[in-house]
């Protein structure tokens, strides 16, 4: 059941009806509701982990009030907890890597270890979930927040639907709060809630799923084709991933403000980002803000005492997690190491800690933001190579061949069609970029009327879109 499905749709408005009109007394009742309606969302995905689900639940309501009553045990049960946590994720998404790894090492030394790897079903959305449950027992044994003990509330805590599968990874000092009162219907929020659902859509099923009959085409058949072909398919993989994942995001935001409750946001238009810096602090928000807080901010306490090599070393080291949390490959760990290096110039300048603003008010970008813009995006499409690649070998070869004489040949696909609704997607990203969302800022047009023909024209392409429904590729994570 994904958001652009009508599966989806009837769920969501049988179950908002529900929520708003009929569970509606106290936010106990609204608890039960979107506790039933979460269960049956991830149930409906993979009713196989619905009781892992459960039962997780239970284990770290459970452990976050006995952190908060102990004192002589407090370490060993936040111990148990981290290592329950990561474990059970490195269990279910990195066993086989490291045993085919493992067998991989010792084969180089002609060493036969033949250690059997497992036939290991991953529960959709365990990254996202089992980060949530870290950080909650942290933030519990550290006293920044109290232990939940409506144990209902903790439940809609892990288990919130519009999150559950793909993100935001929310915090429990956010989320919990709201949990614990009665949620009113605003309007205002409940329409700015399906305008970003609207732009959400957009992005997954007219850009993102679109950009993928094109993208997937050319990376399947990668060694037939000119250099020209293959860059351009990398250039347009960079705006199908961000539609795509961005897309979810939105829609997972605007699904939550529609039930009254705000959540964090993902992403803050990173395609204008200046440097890589700024990039990372506009792409995947919650993750890098996670990772800020809890590994990249005790390392570079760590090394403090390393000057310029410390701080170098602790955001290699944060970065190459990034890369890993992906997913068990050496291309996504590569392609985290490589961010982090991207960082190096910045540091030893002495500029990564300078945010570099946008104008607000200009039209256009001026030429040095420009440059800075194309930069920054020509790095990070580069990088996406390891992102769609199957095996480091195969990154390399997709590389070679761009930059090969072929590279100055005519491309073999036709990319007339895309180029007019690519630069229609950055025009409404640059007008809408200092929202909350790229059409948050649509109530200030004066015209009510240009405003529900965009509206309407939006909905419509949803209709006649070119593309073919394609999962959300960060349900592979």
């Amino acid at each position: 059941m994904v958001f652009n499905s009508l599966v989806f749709l009837f769920f969501f408005v049988s179950f908002y009806l529900l929520y708003w009109f009929v569970f509606n007394k106290s936010f106990k009742q609204q608890n039960m509701i979107l506790l039933i309606g979460s269960y049956f969302f991830y149930g409906w995905a993979d009713w196989r982990f619905l009781s892992f689900l459960i039962l997780i639940s239970v284990f770290y309501f459970v452990l976050g009030i006995y952190l908060e009553k102990s004192i002589k045990y407090k370490k060993h049960l936040l111990y148990i907890g981290l290592i329950f946590g990561i474990g059970i994720l490195g269990f279910f998404k990195y066993y086989n890597f490291f045993i085919s790894s493992f067998n991989d090492l010792f084969n180089s030394f002609n060493l036969n270890l033949s250690l059997k790897t497992l036939r290991i079903i991953v529960p959709l959305g365990i990254s996202f979930l089992t980060f949530r449950l870290i950080s909650y027992i942290i933030d519990v044994s550290n006293q920044k927040i109290n232990s939940t003990k409506d144990w209902i509330v903790f439940f809609n805590y892990v288990s919130f639907f519009p999150s559950l599968l793909s993100g935001p990874i929310d915090k429990a000092s956010l989320l919990v709060p709201q949990l614990e009162i009665k949620r009113e219907f605003v309007y205002s929020k409940s329409v700015d809630g399906l305008r970003q659902i609207l732009w959400g859509l957009f992005k997954k099923v007219v850009i993102a799923d679109y950009l993928a009959t094109l993208t997937y085409q050319i990376f399947d058949n990668y060694s037939s084709l000119e250099g020209s072909t293959l860059l351009l398919g990398l250039f347009l993989y960079t705006f199908q991933i961000y539609a795509d994942f961005s897309g979810y995001s939105d829609m997972a935001i605007g699904l939550a403000r529609l039930l009254g409750l705000t959540t964090t946001k993902n992403f803050a238009f990173p395609l204008f980002s200046q440097n890589i810096a700024d990039f990372w602090r506009k792409w995947h928000i919650s993750l890098t803000s996670w990772l800020t807080e809890y590994v990249f901010t005790p390392l570079s306490i760590y090394f403090r005492n390393y000057g310029k090599i410390g701080l170098i070393l602790a955001i290699v080291i944060n970065f190459t997690i990034i890369g890993f949390w992906h997913g068990p490959s050496w291309t996504y760990v590569l392609f985290g190491f490589l961010h982090g290096c991207f960082f190096i110039p910045l540091i030893l300048n002495g500029t990564i800690n300078k945010r570099k603003a946008l104008s607000k008010d200009n039209l256009l970008p001026t030429l040095r933001e420009l440059k800075n813009i194309l930069s920054t995006f020509t790095l990070v499409t580069f990088s996406f190579v390891l992102f769609i690649s199957n095996s480091l070998a195969n990154a390399y070869s997709y590389l070679l061949k761009i930059f090969s004489l072929s590279f100055f040949s005519k491309p073999e696909i036709s990319f007339v069609k895309v180029i007019p609704l690519i630069l229609f997607f950055l025009s409404v990203e640059w007008i809408g970029r200092n929202g909350e969302h790229a059409l948050s800022n649509l109530i200030n047009l004066k015209s009510r009327l240009l405003r529900w023909v965009f509206y309407i024209l939006i909905a419509l392409s949803l209709f006649i879109s070119q593309g073919k429904q394609q999962s959300f590729i960060y349900f592979q994570f």
